[in-house]
This record gives structure tokens, sequence and C-alpha cells, in this order.
């Protein structure tokens, strides 16, 4: 549990120090539930009192909201970066896809060097153990599970990076990406070489980040990104080829 003893003077304010700072950190995820009462006031080292009144000035300032029956949540203070109309647009513009692929890579390549270079070991430890799990997940032929180690992956990069604001945007950016707004991992596992493509990608980015090469770490995030790209605009030119094949066909058997 990441909670600790509580030794400010002001034991309140101690409280709504350090969970502040395990929101910023994105260690307490939005709609994650706080322990309970009794578990925080002796994990914390803090009477119930001065526990109610940091948990209250939270709430009071939007950080955490209180379920009746339920107990006290992390609130979605972050929501999308995107209006839901302009999510819709989105989702209807093939442009918008590679756009975003193409943001991805500026920003997921400098997370990536930065994960190298300013990454604690513990860090590391943590995207080594998601990509194990992406193998495990893999031999399984399990593409929902793999493509929810995938984006635990990157996620665990961008967290390593240990830039707050990098975070936050790309957490509710990622959120997009999970509902398949922008794209989704079946549409590209109709190619049959992608799946072991795409974990080769992860073992090279992976690879990068345990040498702790911040250029081959970026090169690797570069040319998956890449990868993905490419292997969209084949499937979108495969699906189209299909469409009028269909046509084709169907106009053949009225003859």
């Amino acid at each position: 549990m990441p909670f600790e003893p509580v030794l400010q003077e002001k034991l309140s304010q101690g409280v709504v120090h350090q969970i502040e700072g395990l929101i910023l950190r994105g260690i307490l995820r939005p709609g994650e539930r706080l322990p309970s009462e009794r578990e925080l006031s002796e994990t914390m080292n803090v009477s119930r009192p001065s526990l109610r009144e940091a948990l209250a000035d939270l709430q009071e300032r939007g950080l955490l909201i209180s379920r009746a029956g339920a107990g006290v949540f992390v609130a979605d203070v972050l929501g999308s970066a995107f209006a839901p109309a302009l999510v819709t647009l989105f989702a209807s513009h093939d442009e918008a896809v590679f756009d975003y692929i193409s943001f991805r890579r500026d920003m997921e390549g400098l997370a990536a060097s930065r994960a190298a270079i300013l990454g604690s070991d513990t860090d590391l430890k943590v995207i080594d153990t998601i990509f194990q799990k992406m193998e495990t997940a893999h031999l399984k032929r399990n593409p929902a599970e793999e493509a929810h180690l995938d984006a635990g992956f990157h996620l665990a990069i961008i967290e390593a990076s240990h830039n707050i604001i990098m975070l936050h945007m790309m957490r509710s950016m990622y959120d997009l990406l999970r509902e398949g707004v922008f794209y989704n991992r079946s549409v590209m596992f109709k190619q049959r070489t992608t799946r072991d493509a795409l974990l080769d990608q992860h073992r090279q980015i992976n690879m990068g980040l345990q040498a702790r090469d911040p250029v081959a770490a970026r090169a690797a995030v570069e040319a998956h990104l890449d990868y993905v790209e490419q292997a969209l605009t084949r499937q979108q030119k495969a699906d189209r080829n299909e469409t009028f094949a269909q046509k084709r066909f169907q106009h053949e058997l009225r003859r």
C-alpha cells in the first residue's frame, strides 16, 4: 500500500499533502477506492478525526468523492482530453487516426528516452513485468488481454519518464485508445504476421529500456508506431479492395 505514517505538526494537512501527491503522480487513479477509515488511520498513523478533516478537505476541492455505503474514491478530475463531439469526429475520420499515431510517436519516443535515463530500477521492473505478462497472453492467443497489457506497457513507460503533465495527458488519451476510438488491435490482427511482430517490437522497446539506452529505446518506440501506421494503412486498403470485390461478385451473380 502506498500510504505512509504522517509526521507533520498538523496531521490533517500531512494527510492532504500525501494523498495529493499520490494523485498527482498517478499512483492513485481516477475511480480508485481508498482503504477504509480504520485502515488509513492506522497506516498513516493519524487519528480518525484528523483523517476525516483531511478527507473532507479533499472532497470539498473535488479530488475525492464519497459514495454512500461504498466508501471514498478518487474523483475523475482529469476526464477526457476531448469533448464528446470531438471524440465522435475523430472516430469517423481516418486522418485523425494517423495524426494520433504521429503524436504518440513523438510523445512516447521522448518518454522512452527519459525513462531510460530517469526511471528507477523499480520503474524498469514494472515495465519488464508487464512485458512478461504480454508474452504469456500472446501464448494464450488472447487478443483482449494483449490489448489491455499493450496499453499498460506504454503507460508504464510514460510513468517511468517522471513527467507529471505528460502522464496525465497521455493517460486521458489512452482511455480513448482502449475504447477503440482511434484504432483497434483486432483490425491489425487480420494480418497474419501482426501479432508476432507487435510482440517483438515491444520486446525491443523493453530491451532498450532495461539496458538504459535512451537512443535504442526511443528508436524502438518510433519503429513500433511506424509499423502500426503501416499495418493500418495496409488493412484499410485491403478492406477497400474487398468492398469492390464483393460488388463485382454480386454483379457477376446477377448476369
